[in-house]
């Protein structure tokens, strides 16, 4: 059948690819790590050093998952080409569109891994922290905002990855004025560092009983979270700590004690605050750490030599800032203003379905630094 011929071409033509992967990633190399971290592990002496242990539970654990990726995408290469197999001694084109969305999974995680070799930065293979802020566009943006806190966790939850909510405002009428999360999973923090920005929602608004179009725009950071031994030095009179009640979601109390606390560093102006934690102390670690996460973020995508050359200088959240922009009306579509890609299923992406962007500006990257520009 020839439409059967057409997919299994596809599918054959990315076999050399996969095995460029393979090497890419070292995989005999990676195999043979694996199996002497694990011996490692077993040894009697092992949580000698605690701290020593985890570093090496880490990157076991890190390794193993990139292992059964590479395997898993292996796995499902050949089990798209035995369907194919089967359906043609079958002569049965009832499994046509089936066999169409595996050779499309197949080309869509080859892409993703492909990509996940190129995140060589220092930090990328971090966790994030991310957080959003309501801009321009009043209740609106406070909706946009809780939209966009949704999108990011359907995408963590494609992943396999965790996400742990750190703090939040609620809007005033709707929405989310402010809330900042923790994802937890491989290169994270190297996938999800081009998200970074303005997000830009154009839509016929449901809190305007005219029917009118409105719109909105809301702001991201991302930041990789920092390991508790990376040292940085920051000087008590830098810091002002504010201690406030905590709240949940809609107004709910999660203390009823001054437990969550607002970090202020002083000579850039930027603000932390963690509120989820048990105790007023493990709220005041939390927000430290995503202080020094953001310092270090900044440092790094300014290419400062040093964190004192940080200056107090917000991202404007409004018009002309955004890297993205969604439109529900009058038509459907998704566009990124740095990389030109876009995406006429708005659903597909607001639950979740980012990785084209992802993609697109990771290979955008790789193509400055091949051409050195």
């Amino acid at each position: 059948m020839l439409e059967y011929d057409e997919i299994r071409a596809e599918l054959l033509a990315l076999a050399p690819e996969i095995k460029e992967l393979s090497e890419a990633l070292g995989f005999v190399r990676l195999e043979k790590e694996i199996a002497e971290l694990d011996e490692q592990t077993m040894s009697p002496d092992f949580w000698g050093d605690a701290d020593n242990a985890r570093q090496v539970q880490k990157k076991l654990g890190n390794m193993k998952n990139t292992r059964e990726a590479f395997l898993k995408l292996k796995s499902d290469h050949e089990d798209a080409l035995t369907m194919i197999e089967l359906a043609e001694e079958e002569g049965d084109t009832g499994l046509l569109p089936e066999i169409k969305e595996a050779a499309e999974k197949v080309k869509t995680t080859l892409l993703s891994q492909k990509l996940s070799t190129l995140l060589s930065g220092e930090y990328d293979s971090k966790n994030a922290i991310l957080t959003l802020h309501a801009g321009a566009g009043g209740t609106e943006a406070m909706d946009w905002v809780e939209m966009l806190y949704r999108m990011y966790r359907q995408w963590t939850e494609r992943h396999g990855f965790k996400y742990e909510l750190l703090d939040f405002l609620d809007g005033d009428e709707a929405g989310i004025k402010s809330v900042s999360f923790l994802i937890t999973g491989q290169n994270a923090y190297g996938l999800l560092k081009s998200e970074h920005g303005v997000h830009r929602l154009v839509r016929v608004s449901p809190f305007d009983s005219s029917g009118r179009r409105h719109t909105s725009f809301a702001s991201l950071e991302v930041m990789p979270e920092i390991d508790e031994d990376v040292n940085i030095e920051i000087s008590e009179d830098e810091i002002e700590f504010e201690m406030y009640r905590a709240s949940g979601a809609g107004g709910q109390k999660v203390n009823k004690t001054s437990s969550a606390v607002r970090i202020t560093h002083k000579p850039t102006g930027i603000v932390c605050a963690c509120q989820t934690q048990r105790s007023q102390m493990q709220n005041r670690e939390y927000a430290m750490r995503m202080l020094k996460s953001k310092l270090i973020e900044i440092k790094e995508r300014e290419h400062l030599d040093k964190i004192s050359d940080i200056k107090g200088e917000q991202l404007q959240i409004a018009w002309g800032a955004q890297i993205r922009s969604y439109v529900f009306m009058p038509y459907t579509m998704a566009k990124d203003h740095r990389t030109s890609f876009e995406v006429g299923n708005i659903n597909a992406v607001m639950d979740g379905d980012i990785d084209g962007f992802i993609n697109a500006y990771l290979k955008a990257k790789s193509l400055e630094k091949s051409f050195g520009k």
